[in-house]
């Protein structure tokens, strides 16, 4: 039976560890999806201490842009994340039209939880804050608000991380 979760919060909310736990406490072997394109020193450090924190009874998969390709049927998945995801995404664009990046992301999101799974989605609430004063960041926010909602949306259970905390929204 399908079953979509989403994490939300702040950056160092604890949305990631508490996305690693969940997928431990429904199966003994998941499957952790990263979005993540390591742009410097800095960030390959945040992905190690991320990849030294999970156990070898992970399956590790890293998918920038594609997800829909791999078949995770029947498994647990944790996908880190939605905003990293969406990095990648608009990063191949020409012109950046959110409807259009939109569209895309969601016809991705739909091809790739068609299939029976679980699928615990990690993402960011970045637009809590001012609006900025940079066009490209206000339209990233924009895409990246919608799509969180979108997956709010088709989502079993929605969860905010507070502080570590976490707070059931759905």
């Amino acid at each position: 039976m399908k079953k979509i979760i989403l994490i939300t919060g702040g950056q160092r909310s604890g949305k990631s560890t508490k996305a690693e736990e969940l997928a431990l406490s429904l199966s003994s072997n998941p499957v952790y999806l990263a979005t993540a394109h390591v742009w410097d020193d800095e960030f390959r450090l945040r992905v190690q201490k991320h990849q030294e924190r999970r156990g070898p009874e992970w399956t590790n998969i890293e998918e920038e842009i594609q997800l829909s390709k791999h078949d995770l049927s029947g498994r647990v998945v944790v996908i880190d994340c939605v905003t990293l995801w969406l990095t990648n995404l608009i990063s191949t664009q020409q012109e950046i039209v959110v409807d259009d990046l939109l569209a895309k992301a969601k016809a991705e999101f739909n091809a790739f939880t068609a299939p029976d799974a679980t699928y615990i989605f990690v993402t960011n609430e970045i637009g809590s804050g001012g609006t900025s004063t940079n066009s490209l960041q206000r339209r990233f926010t924009d895409l990246q608000g919608w799509m969180n909602q979108y997956i709010a949306q088709a989502a079993n259970e929605v969860i905010l991380m507070v502080s570590g905390i976490p707070v059931k929204i759905k």
